[in-house]
């Protein structure tokens, strides 16, 4: 049969713009919601499965690695540094299926919440009264046993309440981040417990993730505001000629239907979308105590921190636990992103990522030095010292 060619066309081409990704409207929320949990398998031991960490900014490791007949090369690429302060665990929240999805039966906070959680309760904290939870805490040791009970009894989903401590973060914001984090391993009286047990502790990034891992990030893209449909779909320029500009889409649709299409490219919001990326490689994690040599390699012994000269643009310095991220992250600079344990995980490569050189120049311009000391000796080295002049002794 002969192929129906397209009316009133020259060329097909694809159409533009992933009708996957629709509606492109503003996120909902800041902080990136986690829609779906990594599988429960109950012969694991009780963990936590996400965590909250902060967009510091980017570099550029060299590493190694194989080639064509396993000739050893060396590759340059981009990474990403973030700063995650320890959590805290602040609640427990069971849910029971039904036959819409989970519903929440029972919530149950811990006995003394921090000012950050608190704040987020109320919309202008210096006007109130600050005094959320002063009820709850009076018959806190009578009830809350009762409630863990419950979600051991009818509860098959365990989830816990962690905040961040914003107070470790120089952001100017009091304010803290909370999120349920799902239980995964054990039966639900041991993700009870172990949920439990973490009541007012702190939760670090290392005890969630390990360096080689891939892990799945989830966050808002940066904003762009209202742009037309050259940039926000990537349509094809008019004529130069054309009346009344050329980005525009020349034909929006027949004359009936008398309604414009939904899959007809517009202009409008772009960027700040909810988005998850899958399969982010791990390349190195850092604790706060390692700071000072946290940029150091085999290859490159040079005492150096993680933090560049300067600090990283926009951010400043890294001053607590850090994960550093192949390739890039959705987001500005002090953007809030989740990270999640992989719902798609892969087969672990045997060969570990060798890093032989961090860079830590100043982002700043062209930065030529590694170190402070660096500098200073390129500066100081190599200028004549100045003699004093003999005294004039008058007659």
């Amino acid at each position: 049969e002969r192929k129906k060619a397209m009316s009133h066309r020259k060329f097909e081409a694809p159409r533009h713009g992933h009708l996957g990704f629709l509606p492109k409207k503003r996120a909902a929320s800041h902080r990136g919601h986690i829609r779906s949990f990594p599988k429960d398998d109950q012969s694991q031991k009780p963990h936590l499965t996400a965590f909250i960490g902060y967009k510091a900014g980017m570099t550029h490791v060299i590493r190694e690695y194989e080639g064509a007949k396993a000739v050893k090369k060396e590759a340059c690429e981009a990474v990403t540094i973030l700063e995650c302060p320890p959590m805290v665990v602040c609640g427990v929240v069971g849910y029971i299926e039904t036959p819409r999805g989970l519903r929440t039966l029972v919530t149950v906070w811990a006995k003394s919440l921090s000012e950050g959680v608190k704040r987020c309760f109320y919309k202008r904290w210096y006007k109130s009264k600050q005094k959320c939870f002063s009820s709850y805490v009076k018959s806190y040791d009578e009830s809350h046993k009762k409630q863990l009970e419950r979600i051991k009894k009818y509860c098959t989903v365990v989830r816990v309440l962690a905040n961040t401590q914003m107070n470790l973060l120089r952001f100017g914001q009091k304010k803290s981040h909370i999120m349920e984090i799902q239980v995964n391993g054990g039966s639900v009286a041991q993700k009870v417990d172990f949920a439990y047990d973490l009541f007012e502790k702190t939760v670090n990034v290392h005890d969630l993730f390990h360096v080689e891992e891939d892990i799945d990030i989830i966050g808002v893209t940066r904003g762009h505001g209202v742009q037309g449909v050259t940039a926000r779909f990537g349509t094809r320029r008019l004529p130069r000629k054309t009346h009344k500009g050329l980005r525009k889409v020349a034909c929006i649709g027949a004359w009936h239907p008398a309604r414009v299409s939904w899959t007809v490219a517009r202009a409008g919001q772009y960027g700040y979308f909810h988005r998850t990326e899958f399969g982010k490689k791990i390349y190195r994690m850092g604790k706060a105590e390692d700071l000072a040599k946290a940029g150091m390699t085999e290859a490159d012994l040079t005492e150096k921190s993680i933090t560049p000269l300067g600090g990283f643009k926009h951010y400043g310095v890294i001053r607590n636990d850090w994960v550093m991220l192949k390739g890039c992250v959705m987001g500005a600079r002090k953007r809030v992103i989740t990270l999640r344990k992989s719902l798609h995980p892969v087969n672990p490569n045997d060969k570990p990522t060798v890093i032989k050189f961090i860079d830590t120049s100043s982002k700043f311009g062209h930065g030529r030095f590694q170190t402070y000391a660096e500098k200073e000796r390129q500066f100081t080295v190599g200028k004549p010292e100045k003699e004093e002049a003999p005294m004039e002794t008058v007659a």
